[in-house]
């Protein structure tokens, strides 16, 4: 199963390059991946059921054992199903697509990639088997779905639509997140199938029972944001701004199904608990009604559709939400037939609007005759859609009418009145279907009095083939229901079976009803417009959401105007009291101990008192001082003094650390400055500054006897002190700080490096309006001595003649000590920094390296080989300016940013290949001539990541704070320079007129 996701995530990768090559017929390609992936499956139908090994086809990877939790994928008879439409509609429509868009549209690659991807991702969360796995992948599809959905990123509808959409279903997402933790905790495993096969004891037990009844609760939350239930519904038809084949997926076949799923899943273990049935009986018949309802006023008929779908996917949740067997099977049933005709007719609305240019049926008419064979796949499809006999729809309807007929009986879950409220929504609801799928029908393909009709260009075969396929499978499931039987009974245990004819009995006068009560409503159809028109003011979902986002911006710009100030004291005043006060409480109302031996100085290293004692005078003389760079220069002399503090008290990684971080942030504030005024101006005085002095003092002792307090607040052993042991037994390394960064706490790094690959990229957005890899244009056509120029500066004048020699120095492009060096004004060099640069910059990039490779075994790693690298290249960009720099990393930094994630993702997952643990290390002892016997461990991979992104980290800071800022001074000396000259052109014409 992995391959399989594996595999659909490899070729969206790559995607766009398949698409500079082959244009729209690429996505036949992409078709192949699910289209292969369903052969496989289809051979996995032995095992997935059971008659090969039993239980299903389960796949497991350890993941976090201490939390009872495995990365796990399993495929029963229902996720089989469910697979069995992910794929196969799947691959009709990424082939649907070749034929739906042109060469010439924008972001084709891009698109296919995610459609491509969100198939693999539906895939995962079907065959998922632990909650957090499938949460995962649930989050996945809503992110992609947000992507899909705005595809048309220049609409402010689709923009509009996709933020509604995620906005719902992340909402969703989060509530069942808390549940999936809180049923975790209770049933002590994440485990679907482990947690239904013990869901009685469960369910029953005092101390679990409420537990689980609540995170059923919040999981059902989930699952009905995700399928477009009431009151959600609404984000569903506004999706409809994104094209026919996301619809015809996304929003027919796949992702609105996943709560249909979940449900589906979870309802045989968790149907009776307290809240279940009642939200999802009431809640379904409310969303079939509504949705129904809606779908009769609509003259789009893509809305049409989708406020149809909204109706039947509250059909579905009702129907698979009951817990009974035949309820299951009528559920699972109605499921499959709800993807062919739904699919279908999404497919083919996509090519109505395509060949015509609208979807308004009142501008649509007399299609029938322009195009027959696709008039009779849309009266197929909604057949099947409205429930006729011969159809798919038909079987799956028959079913549910009689399974919810049993289940308000003798031995049914239902109270009698509770059973017929909800099997009489049920048929109205069934009623409305038909009404709607008349109206389709008729609104989109009859001749309309006063309309000629509609133009309409020829069908190419294979634009017209994933429909056709979709809708004769409906009609051949609703002739022969066998095959479907087959596949969805061992799911249910259900003693009944789908039939193509019941026989005359209290389903079939449902049917009935149904039929007639749709006829009559279409019929009467414009009445019923009418009527829906004089009540439009009822309460509407959207309008409700609309004012509440509306009423959230409305309290943050009340907040923002009352807080954003724009006064740096007054934030600073807020956090600092704020980390003041609560701290601060707890102690005094806990009354904590200090722990015995405390100290303030170390008694057997009195350095440390006065290295103290600098640290602190720096901290004075910045506060005091008033220029920028003085006060910048004071911090780093705190900064360095830390990095002594930590040498003495035998913390050499530590250390190093900090001494190569606080070089880097010198060197950025130092080069940011150049934007700002010298002298520091502004300064909050009076009695602000005492307030200040007050909030300071305070804040310093607050955290620091905090800290004390909470060492003498442990009450058992420090992790820690395993650290030695398990560095060296199980990371293979002597460096027990390194060894703990990349193997023992390898997690806190990974999220660590991701937030330095956020800041890097932040930091280019703020400088970089147009591109971050933009480069500064070839070395060998800028002016030697062209870059940086003085102004008002001659060589031949007094004082000029070193000048000159620096001139002649920089025109000796044969011996030049730096690549680029000869750009930079002779005022800007100088020959011995030059020099120095040539001399240390390769030694260094070697010394990074090697403190990269040594890590694990003495002080460095990745984080300190990388600073050091990104010092290297400072001192370059310091010496020969912002060319040299492109000349020394030639590369745009944003790749190796994401390499270097990369790099760390993928050593962390490649143990799970091999049956291993993610960011498991293997220590891997060899023999190399020259070196010797050599132990490698694999966390160095991992340490390599860290080492690229913090070089790239770097190059993002120098050619942001260093090279943008360098080109918008010299545009600026430019502009003065051309002003200058105007102005003395306009006063030598005054002259010359005077």
């Amino acid at each position: 199963m992995v391959p399989v996701i594996a595999l659909h995530y490899a070729v969206a990768a790559g995607a766009p390059w398949i698409f500079r090559r082959w244009g729209r017929a690429s996505f036949l390609i992409l078709a192949a991946v699910p289209a292969l992936s369903l052969v496989w499956l289809v051979f996995q139908h032995g095992s997935a059921y059971g008659t090969g090994h039993g239980g299903g086809l389960v796949e497991t990877y350890p993941f976090v054992p201490a939390l009872h939790f495995d990365v796990a994928f399993r495929i029963d008879p229902l996720a089989w199903v469910m697979e069995l439409l992910v794929l196969g509609v799947g691959a009709l429509v990424l082939a649907y697509c070749s034929r739906y868009f042109k060469d010439d549209d924008d972001g084709l690659g891009g698109f296919g990639g995610q459609l491509l991807a969100f198939a693999g991702t539906m895939f995962g969360l079907v065959a998922a088997d632990d909650l957090v796995s499938l949460y995962v992948f649930w989050e996945v599809t809503s992110v992609l779905s947000f992507l899909l959905i705005g595809f048309a990123r220049t609409r402010l509808a689709a923009r509009r639509s996709a933020v509604q959409a995620l906005i719902v279903t992340t909402a969703g997402g989060l509530a069942m997140l808390v549940g999936i933790v809180m049923i975790g905790t209770a049933a002590g495993t994440y485990r679907i199938s482990e947690i239904l096969a013990n869901a009685g004891r469960l369910t029953t037990a005092p101390g679990t029972s409420g537990v689980i009844a609540a995170g059923a609760l919040l999981l059902l939350v989930g699952a009905l944001s995700k399928s477009a239930l009431v009151p959600f519904h609404f984000w569903l038809p506004a999706a409809m701004a994104a094209p026919a084949p996301v619809s015809a997926y996304l929003h027919a076949a796949a992702m609105v199904k996943a709560g249909v799923y979940l449900v589906a899943r979870l309802a045989p273990g968790f149907a009776d608990t307290p809240f279940w049935r009642p939200v999802v009986l009431g809640l379904g018949a409310a969303t079939l009604l509504v949705g129904g309802y809606r779908a009769l006023r609509q003259t789009d008929i893509k809305l049409l559709l989708a406020f149809g779908t909204v109706s039947q996917l509250g059909f579905m949740i009702a129907v698979v939400g009951l817990g009974t067997p035949e309820a299951a099977l009528a559920g699972l049933a109605l499921v499959v037939a709800h993807a062919l005709f739904k699919a279908a007719l999404f497919l083919i609305v996509g090519i109505v609007d395509h060949q015509t240019g609208t979807r308004d049926i009142r501008r649509l008419s007399g299609l029938f005759r322009r195009a027959p064979r696709l008039t009779v796949l849309a009266v197929l499809a909604a057949a099947s859609m409205a429930g006729l006999p011969l159809f798919g729809g038909f079987v799956a309807k028959e079913s549910i009418f009689a399974a919810f007929t049993e289940a308000f009986g003798a031995h049914g879950p239902l109270s009698a009145l509770a059973g017929v409220a909800v099997l009489a929504a049920l048929v109205v609801g069934s009623a409305l279907t038909v009404a709607y799928s008349a109206r389709f029908v008729w609104g989109t393909f009859a001749p309309k009095r006063g309309l000629s009709d509609t133009h309409f260009k020829p069908v190419t075969p294979l634009f017209v083939a994933a429909p056709l396929i979709l809708a004769v499978l409906g009609l051949v499931y609703g002739v022969w229901p066998a095959p479907v039987d087959a596949w969805v009974s061992p799911y249910s245990h259900a003693a009944s079976h789908l039939s193509a004819w019941h026989g005359f009995e209290l389903p079939l006068a449902f049917s009935v009803a149904a039929w007639a009560g749709g006829a009559l409503l279409f019929w009467a159809r414009d009445p019923v417009y009418r009527l829906q028109v004089a009540l439009s003011g009822l309460p509407d979902a959207e309008r409700a959401y609309r004012g509440l986002v509306g009423a959230v911006d409305d309290a943050a710009i009340w907040v923002t105007g009352r807080t954003q100030r724009g006064s740096l004291f007054f934030y600073l005043a807020v956090i600092l009291s704020i980390a003041t006060l609560l701290p601060l409480v707890v102690m005094l109302f806990t009354r904590p101990a200090i722990p015995g031996g405390a100290y303030f100085v170390d008694p057997k290293s009195p350095l440390q008192a006065i290295i103290g004692v600098g640290i602190v005078i720096g901290a004075l003389a910045a506060v005091r001082a008033n220029k920028r760079f003085l006060a910048v220069l004071m911090v780093s002399v705190t900064g360095y003094g830390i990095a002594l503090i930590f040498a003495l008290q035998g913390a050499p990684d530590l250390a190093m650390t900090q001494l190569l971080v606080e070089t880097i942030v010198l060197v950025a504030f130092v080069l940011g400055m150049r934007r700002l005024p010298a002298q520091l101006r502004g300064r909050t005085g009076g009695g602000y500054r005492v307030t200040r002095v007050i909030i300071a003092v305070l804040f310093g002792a607050v955290i620091v006897f905090a800290g004390m307090f909470a060492m003498g607040a442990r009450t058992d052993a420090p992790i820690s002190l395993r650290f030695p042991e398990l560095a060296y037994n199980e990371g293979g390394g002597n460096n027990i700080v390194n060894v703990t960064l990349v193997d023992i706490r390898a997690w806190d790094t990974f999220g660590e490096i991701s937030v330095l690959v956020l800041a890097a990229t932040g930091i280019a957005s703020l400088i970089f309006i147009s591109h971050r890899g933009r480069r500064p244009g070839p070395t060998h056509e800028v002016e030697t001595g062209s870059i940086g120029r003085v102004r008002g500066v001659d060589p031949t004048s007094r004082g000029g003649a070193e000048l000159a020699v620096a001139r002649t120095f920089a025109s000796l492009e044969r011996d030049a000590w730096l690549v680029a060096g000869r750009t930079l004004a002779p005022e800007r060099r100088s020959i011995i920094f030059e020099v120095i640069t040539r001399l240390v910059f390769h030694g260094m990039v070697l010394f990074s390296i090697y403190l990269l490779l040594a890590g694990h075994n003495s002080a460095g790693g990745g984080f300190a080989g990388g600073l050091v690298a990104g010092i290297a290249l400072t001192i370059r960009y310091l010496a020969g300016g912002r060319f040299e720099l492109h000349e020394a990393a030639p590369f745009n930094p944003g790749i190796l940013l994401g390499a270097g994630l990369a790099t760390a993702a993928l050593s962390a997952a490649v143990p799970l290949l091999v049956g291993g643990q993610i960011l498991q290390s293997a220590i891997i002892s060899m023999w190399l001539p020259v070196f010797g016997d050599v132990k490698f461990v694999t966390s160095t991979i991992f340490d390599v990541g860290v080492y690229l992104i913090v070089v790239a980290l770097v190059i993002d800071v120098l050619r942001s704070l260093g090279s943008r800022i360098d080109e918008q001074l010299e545009d600026q000396a430019h502009a003065d320079a051309a002003r200058e000259l105007r102005n003395r052109s306009e006063r030598e014409q005054e002259r010359e007129r005077a």
